[in-house]
């Protein structure tokens, strides 16, 4: 599977609702976050690393992982249904499960009926055109949407249209992550940069981070360039509509034929 370097560090910020999803971002948004944990307080350098005092802490790839963080996995059962799915899912398309992990946490906090104010839905917050290029059918007893809700549908959709996008940006797993979020015409109508966007800064901050924390030391790999793009940030989740315009967008091989996708901004 690919590995990626660690990004700059970024502090996360989060709560757990009263339904048990959690919610993240590199910001804090409102009064409900509280700080979930500091950049600085990623993985300890070497096996002598420590979590901090009172603290349970728990060994991952040679050192020791925010134990705020891996208590949250640790006891949500929403996570826990569906991490063979995940497992499964990260082997089929080549994808680091860490990745995924921290996506699914950031989208909708492991949430299988939770649905964005721009209609994307489930675990992944896909758009129904984007899960029907992918496979997801409407029939008389189920539309689009209504099927996004099964886990298993939806890692399935959501996971292969991740591939595509790690494929169109080879070796710029922050674009990736970005198109997740804006749309890949986004992406290249920024010239191939994370899009100017509040919302989808912060959210590649955050799923940078959250992943290189679950991750091993080294195993996470970015590139300078786009690093330096992400300073600044400040709102939201993954959402994305239907572009009303027509904008011309780089064709790719790998990438299936989608509608174009964008960030509807306030």
């Amino acid at each position: 599977m690919g590995l990626y370097t660690a990004p700059a560090r970024a502090d996360v910020w989060g709560y757990v609702d009263a339904r048990g999803v959690a919610h993240f971002s590199a910001e804090r948004l409102d009064e409900r976050y509280e700080l979930f944990f500091r950049g600085n307080e990623s993985f300890s350098a070497g096996a002598g690393g420590k979590a901090p005092a009172g603290l349970t802490e728990k060994y991952v790839g040679g050192a020791y992982a925010p134990p705020r963080l891996l208590a949250y996995f640790d006891v949500s059962p929403n996570y826990k249904a569906v991490k063979h799915l995940l497992r499964d899912a990260a082997v089929l398309h080549g994808i680091d499960y860490e990745l995924l992990q921290a996506l699914i946490a950031t989208e909708s906090g492991f949430d299988t009926h939770a649905v964005s104010p721009k209609g994307a839905v489930g675990l992944m917050q896909l758009i129904p055109p984007t899960a029907e290029r992918y496979g997801v059918k409407a029939d008389k007893n189920s539309p689009i949407a209504k099927k996004l809700t099964d886990p298993k549908t939806n890692i399935r959709a959501g996971t292969s249209y991740l591939r595509d996008l790690i494929n169109l940006f080879p070796g710029q797993l922050e674009l990736a992550i970005a198109a997740y979020n804006a749309g890949e015409g986004a992406v290249q109508r920024a010239g191939n940069k994370i899009p100017n966007y509040p919302e989808t800064r912060n959210y590649v901050k955050t799923v940078m981070q959250l992943y290189s924390n679950l991750k091993p030391p080294g195993g996470v790999r970015t590139s300078s360039r786009v690093r330096m793009e992400m300073m600044g940030g400040a709102s939201g989740r993954s959402n994305m509509l239907p572009s009303q315009a027509a904008q011309a967008v780089i064709p790719s091989a790998e990438l299936p034929a989608l509608p174009d996708l964008k960030m509807e901004q306030n």
